[in-house]
């Protein structure tokens, strides 16, 4: 019998966000009368509904896709001693699964996060207005990231449209970046605003600290930039040109929700998702692709991974072998009071290091490069004194061509997206750039290359291939009729190789 992989829905502070939802979100009603016990839309306001769409969008990206990541990104495998993400890990996946992300980011995450755009702009309120456009920028970037078109311009209408067009990822993507543009210019001393003492704890990410939010801008605007360096390398550079001419701030903290608790429905989705709901912390394990890079490195962080500096691993996808060893592999490490990361310190400093490598001559990336690896040992639990030992060594910045330079910077980058569970980043990366590598055979071979991407021992997919999106789920390819028609999973979305 064919298993399907089914994804719960994380309930994350579960009775803030329907009360929200209900009560203050921007859907409407064909009842005619109104229910007295559910408050009309014109009565929500941004402070009400702003932390409703950031745990939106924390629960999907932090839950459903830190699990898809997870396997996808090769930190991780299916256990040969269960079945829960047989189907994932071997890439048979379709529309009836992973609903959960496209349908949760577009209504809790897009619908709530235009609201406030729309509400802030009546009020001047730009302090709100900002924090929702850059939310809805990540948010509708990581969906475009997924499935490529998205119902954008029209999807965000309710009842008003059943049948949103989809724009072409591209598309999605300049008008993000213009919104960006546009929020950044507003005055953010004019007396509309909201103090941003009055903020404070309704902004889940900095406590209504606008400086932090025009930091996450102009990162986030630098990574929608380098995603575009193979499609439209043009447009990359003159945009990322023109961003550093402005003199910006970019992160040097991590924007993300923190404060979740080892309590049901409050802890990290990824860890409610995987271990609490289903009763085992055994379905995934570590990834020998992974695992072998950091054990050839003698990297430290291989602990925070795996909780051992020597775990035993699977090879990716390798779930129907009898090997006896495969019962003792090490667990992937899940805290039910790690983060959600959205864009961390260490990715800040990574996507710097890339621009002023690909833009700027190298100036200063080398630097950047330092505090991207250092940040990481310490958000995983090991020291900046053990980073510089291995920047010293073998994570030294290479002196050599353009390319060396980049892989080394994505490589890095690609192991910092375990802390915070922000597996998905390491899976887009790799379709971005080809790294980390992709190796010429399979992980049991003695010439593998420790750390290089296989085809996972029991794909569905042809020979040498690898996902590159997800397929539109039923639930919205059966109600809107401009659904596109199915693209393969091995087709890259706009920006990808």
């Amino acid at each position: 019998m064919k298993m399907k992989v089914s994804f719960k829905n994380p309930i994350l502070l579960a009775g803030l966000i329907l009360a929200l939802l209900m009560g203050t979100g921007c859907k409407k009603t064909l009842d005619i009368n109104q229910n007295p016990n559910v408050p009309a839309v014109d009565q929500g306001n941004p402070k009400l509904v702003f932390p409703a769409a950031v745990v939106g969008t924390a629960a999907r990206v932090g839950g459903d896709l830190a699990i898809l990541g997870a396997v996808w990104g090769q930190y991780a495998t299916q256990s040969a001693l269960s079945s829960q993400y047989r189907q994932l890990d071997s890439y048979n996946v379709d529309g009836s699964q992973l609903n959960g992300p496209y349908t949760g980011m577009m209504s809790s995450g897009l619908k709530n996060y235009q609201y406030i755009i729309d509400k802030s702009r009546e009020t001047q309120d730009w302090n709100f207005y900002l924090m929702a456009t850059v939310m809805k920028a990540y948010t509708a970037g990581i969906l475009v990231d997924l499935y490529d078109k998205i119902p954008y311009s029209e999807g965000l209408k309710g009842l008003e449209n059943l049948n949103p067009k989809f724009d072409e990822g591209y598309s999605v993507y300049k008008d993000l970046l213009a919104s960006i543009d546009s929020a950044l210019s507003k005055d953010f001393s004019a007396p509309t605003n909201t103090a941003t003492s009055i903020i404070g704890s309704s902004d889940l990410i900095f406590q209504g600290n606008i400086t932090r939010w025009k930091q996450f801008a102009n990162t986030l605007k630098l990574k929608l930039l380098l995603r575009m360096v193979n499609a439209k390398p043009g447009e990359a550079q003159s945009g990322i040109q023109a961003l550093y001419a402005t003199n910006p701030q970019f992160l040097s903290v991590d924007a993300g929700v923190t404060g979740f608790t080892d309590a049901a429905g409050k802890d990290n989705p990824m860890y409610e998702q995987n271990v609490r709901q289903l009763n085992t912390p055994d379905n995934l394990r570590a990834s020998y692709t992974l695992a072998s890079f950091l054990t050839a490195k003698a990297d430290p962080r291989i602990t925070y991974f795996y909780g051992s500096a020597t775990p035993g691993t699977v090879h990716q996808g390798d779930f129907l072998s009898t090997n006896t060893a495969y019962g003792s592999a090490a667990r992937l490490v899940q805290r039910s009071t790690d983060p959600v990361i959205f864009l961390s310190a260490a990715e800040s400093y990574f996507l710097q290091a890339e621009a002023r490598e690909r833009y700027f001559a190298g100036a200063g990336a080398k630097a950047l490069y330092d505090l991207g690896v250092q940040t990481s040992f310490v958000n995983m639990g090991s020291t900046i004194a053990a980073a510089n030992t291995l920047l010293a060594g073998a994570y030294a910045y290479p002196t050599t061509t353009l390319a060396d330079k980049i892989e080394a910077i994505v490589v890095q980058k690609w192991i910092s997206f375990g802390y915070g569970v922000h597996y998905i980043e390491g899976f887009f990366e790799k379709n971005r750039t080809g790294y980390p590598r992709t190796s010429n055979v399979y992980s049991t071979d003695a010439t593998y290359v420790p750390g290089r991407f296989v085809v996972v021992k029991n794909t569905v997919l042809g020979a040498g291939q690898f996902p590159k999106r997800l397929i539109y789920p039923d639930v919205e390819a059966t109600r809107n009729a401009n659904t596109p028609e199915i693209v393969p999973i091995t087709t890259p979305v706009w920006w990808g190789l």
